[in-house]
């Protein structure tokens, strides 16, 4: 019989920390401060709620409907045997998003893992580990990536109440809460009232921007994993009784006051370190990659709190660790839950293979940094993800059809029928959805 969340909470949580992760806490504070602060905001805000939330929505309902994993989710969507064939290059190509993501992200997270060690370490006072672990070096980077891999292995190989569920409902709301800790205390830093008027005081002038609405459209799209899968098989193990719209909007509107929350902590933070004189922006006005700000900013400022300042850094690097954990899962839960399906594998036996699999793919590219790192971040997330989200546009909205895409709406909120919105909503995303992801497509390559 196939697992299902045990409760509404569990799901919510759970499918809120497959879309929270590195990109929501770094990645849109950083795109904040590059596209004019609080008007990125505002941007970012209108798309999430015209492209991300009825994305989401269709592919928990495909997901729910399927009743299975990713690939025989998509094919039950098709009528005849040439329908599901091309379903299922749809399902198979948004498998292997997740697998490429979780290959890179696992050598991010183990960076994190390793400043998180380094801050311990400090408190500790063991000054030679803590420069080993700070250092960029090859062996450290593979040891922190295989720990990893070893701790995203031992939550999925648990199953989805035991594992997935029960973790996830215990790490979201620690997130919040570490989030909230860290807002208070840089609040009552010099420069923090600048940090936090840039970024909720919008400049309208710049709002309709090409450059900003297209920044902020992608940074919708994929904040919510828009493509990659994990949504569709959280959606596989939801309730007939439970509702789509309401559980996905709010996963939509936890995932986006996460990055909110974000922005409302680095942005102050960053101007903050620039009034103890760390450098934020290079001389000619840009801001400075993702990577030092993570990696060398934060930690130069929490040098300058004396400290309170290593106690800091203890809690930024388990917040961070803790959102790359609850993506990871995720990841690594889609070809596991194909490959224990089709095949009738003991689930841990399948995870621990896959797991390891993809661990060895980490280390290779550990190896082959420069060649590898960048060209599976850009062809995972720039090439392939933006098309099977456009693929999923297409079976869900046209392929399935707009009747059986309302008829799975209603099943667990049978008010929906007399709902004059969501009658219009599958015709919404037949026909607006895929343009505005066309749009993502066209930037992102």
């Amino acid at each position: 019989m196939r697992e299902h969340f045990g409760s509404r909470f569990g799901f919510i949580m759970a499918a809120a920390g497959a879309a929270v992760g590195l990109g929501n806490i770094w990645g849109f504070p950083t795109q904040a401060a590059s596209n004019g602060g609080g008007a990125f905001l505002i941007a970012y805000l209108v798309l999430v709620l015209v492209l991300a939330f009825p994305m989401l929505v269709m592919e928990v309902a495909i997901g729910r409907y399927g009743q299975a994993n990713p690939v025989d989710s998509v094919r039950k969507l098709g009528r005849g045997d040439g329908q599901k064939a091309m379903a299922s290059l749809v399902g198979y190509a948004g498998m292997l998003v997740p697998s490429l993501v979780l290959s890179f992200y696992a050598i991010v997270a183990g960076w994190l893992l390793a400043f998180l060690a380094a801050a311990v370490t400090r408190i500790m006072g063991w000054d030679a580990a803590t420069e080993w672990l700070q250092a960029f070096g090859l062996a450290r980077n593979i040891v922190w990536t295989l720990v990893f891999y070893l701790l995203t292995i031992l939550v999925v190989q648990a199953g989805v109440r035991r594992g997935i569920e029960r973790w996830s409902a215990r790490l979201m709301p620690a997130l919040f809460v570490l989030f909230l800790l860290l807002f208070f205390y840089i609040l009552t830093q010099n420069g923090a009232m600048e940090g936090l008027r840039h970024y909720l005081v919008p400049d309208f002038g710049k709002v309709m921007e090409p450059d900003l609405l297209i920044s902020a459209m992608g940074q919708a799209f994929f904040s919510l994993t828009i493509g990659g899968c994990s949504m569709l098989m959280y959606g596989s193990y939801l309730s007939k009784q439970e509702s789509i719209p309401g559980t996905a909007f709010q996963v939509t509107l936890i995932d986006t006051g996460v990055a909110f929350l974000a922005g409302l902590v680095i942005l102050p933070a960053m101007f903050v370190a620039m009034n103890n004189g760390v450098t934020i922006y290079a001389e000619d006005g840009s801001l400075l990659s993702s990577d030092t700000l993570v990696f060398t900013v934060l930690p130069a400022l929490f040098d300058t709190m004396g400290p309170v300042g290593l106690v800091m850094a203890l809690v930024f690097f388990v917040l961070m660790g803790i959102a790359a954990l609850t993506s990871s899962i995720s990841m690594l839960e889609v070809p596991v839950s194909y490959t224990t399906e089709r095949f009738g594998a003991s689930r841990p036996l399948v995870t621990w293979l896959l797991g390891g699999g993809l661990a060895l793919f980490s280390v290779v590219i550990c190896l082959n940094f420069g060649a590898l790192f960048g060209f599976v971040i850009r062809l995972s997330t720039q090439n392939i993800q933006p098309l099977v989200g456009l693929g999923f546009c297409l079976l869900g909205g046209w392929m399935w059809g707009r009747a059986k895409l309302f008829e799975e709406l209603v099943q667990g909120t049978p008010e929906l029928g007399a709902s004059l919105f969501w009658r219009v909503w599958p015709w919404y995303v037949r026909l607006v959805c895929p343009l505005l992801v066309l749009l993502v497509i066209g930037a992102s390559w």
